[in-house]
């Protein structure tokens, strides 16, 4: 291996973009960092906004693994890591040694799945799901989950904590599922904080308290996500934007992989089914611009109010 490894990174979304570009802008690499999505529009688009040669495009991930030596992937889900990994061992000479980075957000048995496939190629992986918004990518401020042997999380750290992220939170030598696991239970947090904050503030509006005076009592106790999400509520925000943050279809995808959990082991998560029939109301108003935040609006109208505040 070069002493400064060769990187590639494919999966180019509203989190993807954030994180390649704080990777290239705080990395020093002796090639360029090389960059690929489904679609090349979106590879060009963020290749020229970044630092003139520190980056470039490849067309496939199969291009990218054989010139790297680590290769990040973050896509949208179960099945889209699973094409993509299936096409990146394509060629297992040039994949062998490699080691593999997965920050999507799957089911943890797609997740080790991942793992045995890589392994039986001659490579190695790291699952690595993040937490938090967008915002949060662009301004490295992620949290980073690792799994996997830790030989291979120390090679990956050197690209968490001060690069994308603020925080690790480290399960080195535990199952790569671990990691993912996590996540999903995670972002069932995130669900129910924001069906909490929609029936709050529709029961603020409909009380008379309204949603002013509700957000300035959360601002003080609840700094942070919950001061954030209720910006994005009081201000249309859940609904006026061209593409969602946190898309409601993705939200569903988690919440089904929580709920299959629950029930492989003999949980109940009754908040959770209560926050996915708003979010399937979400895409049902919304299509695929819907956005978690939009649960604001299903809750609205189960109390006669317009979707729209």
């Amino acid at each position: 291996m070069p002493s400064t490894p060769r990187i590639a990174w494919y999966g180019l979304g509203n989190m993807g973009r954030g994180m390649v570009k704080n990777m290239v802008e705080k990395g020093d690499y002796t090639i360029p960092f090389l960059i690929s999505n489904r679609t090349r529009a979106r590879s060009d688009k963020l290749v020229s906004a970044l630092p003139e040669g520190k980056a470039k495009v490849v067309d496939t991930i199969a291009e990218a693994v054989k010139e790297a030596d680590i290769i990040f992937t973050c896509v949208g889900d179960d099945k889209a890591i699973e094409e993509t990994i299936t096409a990146a061992l394509q060629d297992k000479s040039a994949a062998k040694g490699k080691l593999f980075v997965d920050c999507s957000t799957v089911h943890p048995d797609c997740t080790n799945k991942l793992a045995k496939t890589i392994n039986a190629a001659g490579a190695d992986f790291v699952a690595c799901p993040v937490f938090g918004a967008p915002a949060m990518a662009d301004n490295g401020q992620l949290v980073c989950v690792l799994a996997g042997p830790k030989a291979q999380v120390d090679r990956v750290k050197p690209y968490c904590k001060g690069v994308m992220g603020r925080a690790e939170i480290d399960y080195s030598d535990q199952p790569h599922g671990a990691a993912t696991r996590l996540k999903i239970i995670g972002n069932t947090f995130i669900l129910n904080m924001v069906e909490t904050l929609s029936e709050g503030h529709t029961l603020a509006e409909k009380s008379g308290l309204g949603s002013e005076n509700l957000h300035a009592f959360i601002e003080t106790m609840f700094p942070g996500p919950y001061t954030a999400y209720s910006n994005r509520l009081r201000q249309g925000d859940y609904y006026k934007r061209e593409e969602p943050l946190f898309a409601a279809k993705l939200a569903r995808k988690d919440a089904g992989h929580a709920r299959a959990l629950a029930e492989s082991c003999g949980a109940k998560m009754k908040g959770l089914e209560v926050a996915d029939r708003h979010l399937e109301e979400v895409v049902e108003h919304m299509g695929d611009k819907g956005d978690i935040a939009g649960i604001y609006g299903a809750v609205r109208k189960e109390s006669g109010l317009a979707f729209e505040n």
